[in-house]
């Protein structure tokens, strides 16, 4: 469920008309609805309310803006980070230190010394010699670091190949056949509290099954680390639910995964730990756009917006599908493709799409753009760095600004040596 819908033939984000944005803040913009972050974010809670002892932690690199935390920080979420600019973030919207999960598999030593000095909650360990780092940082500085271990389960999660993390050919976590010997190894070390196993095997799955065959895997992990003398308290199930992209193409629910988490973690007696990004935040998002030109092609016209792969980067890196939608729709369809100025092939969104007709200056948008999009966008081409807008009900405010070239420019130095 969100709330981008139409009134008297006009797209509204709540009680707002997407014109009303266009006008006050140009185009193009990222739209976010706060009343759909928090009943995703409740929805989340509630499919969960049948586990005993539970943690949920946002995955910030989903959607960073300090808006957008805020909202979920005070619907009790923690934070999934893999930066320190990320803890940075999650700090700054109020999030709790101890709410805060460090992920990653490239943690620098100098984001390890970060997180123990701002004593985030837990530390998900990607290799051996990165927990011995970690417990020597931590054992110096007087501090005992709590951790788990990232734990590759070699399941194919289904999903696209570069939003997969679970094979035992990705850069993610230790083989489980390695996870026994490197938890004895790591577990005894001064300035390390190794608590549990962390998992996750990839994004935007629409199957419970490999995540049903990955959490059975680490079940029995559990028990064989327990069978050695192991404290075992927490798991990190991570996350990847998906969100429907496409309208006729539904993922299992929350409520779904719940009963299925439920069922599998029965007698587990440990904290799971949960890492919604997506899920939470991809349909409380659109992105606005408006037409620059319809261009005759040789099969289909071209719908040219303003909009561009360095906005959002989704369709060129994965071939993602967004829909797209007319802001003012007449009723009239063509098929047509969408594709932005940016001088490249790839910053296409759609070929062959059958759209709303749309002319020169029309506004439209790409929906389910509220994860992965502004987090990801740059300013290729000497754009300007897209602008975010939250939307209250009837109210709005612009929560990141528009960054013109002008100001990229002035962060910019010709050395002395170059100077006439």
């Amino acid at each position: 469920m969100d709330h981008f819908t139409y009134r008297d033939g006009v797209l509204h984000a709540e009680n707002v008309p997407l014109t009303a944005i266009a006008e006050a803040v140009g185009t193009p913009v990222y739209i976010y609805s706060r009343a759909t972050l928090e009943r995703h974010a409740q929805v989340f809670r509630e499919a969960l309310s049948g586990l005993p002892r539970k943690h949920i932690a946002f995955a910030i690199k989903a959607n960073p803006n300090l808006a957008v935390l805020k909202v979920l920080a005070r619907q009790g979420f923690g934070a999934d980070v893999v930066s320190g600019g990320e803890i940075a973030r999650a700090l700054a919207a109020g999030m709790k230190a101890e709410d805060i999960v460090f992920s990653g598999v490239g943690k620098t030593r100098a984001e390890l010394q970060y997180g123990l000095d701002m004593g985030i909650g837990q530390f998900n360990l990607e290799l051996e010699e990165e927990g011995a780092v970690l417990a020597d940082l931590a054992h110096a500085a007087g501090k005992t670091a709590s951790a788990v271990l990232r734990v590759n389960p070699n399941v194919d999660a289904g999903t696209h190949a570069k939003i997969s993390t679970g094979k035992s050919e990705n850069k993610f976590g230790v083989p489980i056949s390695e996870a026994k010997a490197i938890f004895a190894r790591l577990s005894g070390r001064p300035g390390l509290n190794l608590r549990g196993v962390a998992l996750h095997i990839g994004s935007q799955l629409f199957d419970l099954g490999p995540l049903e065959a990955a959490y059975a895997r680490i079940g029995e992990l559990v028990r064989e680390l327990r069978g050695e003398g192991h404290g075992i308290d927490r798991v990190d199930l991570g996350g990847g639910l998906g969100v429907p992209y496409e309208r006729d193409k539904v993922p299992p629910s929350p409520a779904d995964y719940g009963r299925m988490v439920e069922r599998v973690t029965q007698g587990w007696d440990v904290t799971l730990m949960f890492e919604p990004g997506r899920v939470i935040v991809g349909n409380a998002g659109v992105l606005l756009t408006r037409v620059i030109w319809v261009k005759p092609g040789v099969t289909h016209p071209y719908v040219i917006v303003d909009a561009a792969m360095n906005d959002l980067a989704r369709p060129a890196m994965y071939d993602a599908w967004h829909d797209f939608e007319a802001v003012r729709p007449s009723g009239e369809k063509i098929v047509a493709h969408i594709a932005g100025p940016v001088c490249e092939t790839g910053d296409t969104f759609a070929m062959n799409r059958t759209i709303d007709v749309v002319r020169s200056g029309d506004l439209g948008i790409f929906r389910t753009a509220g994860a992965y999009g502004a987090t990801m966008a740059s300013t290729y081409n000497s754009r300007p760095l897209v602008p975010e807008v939250m939307v209250d009900g009837d109210r709005f405010a612009v929560v990141a600004d528009r960054i013109e070239p002008a100001s990229i420019i002035a962060a910019e130095r010709v050395p002395d040596f170059l100077q006439d």
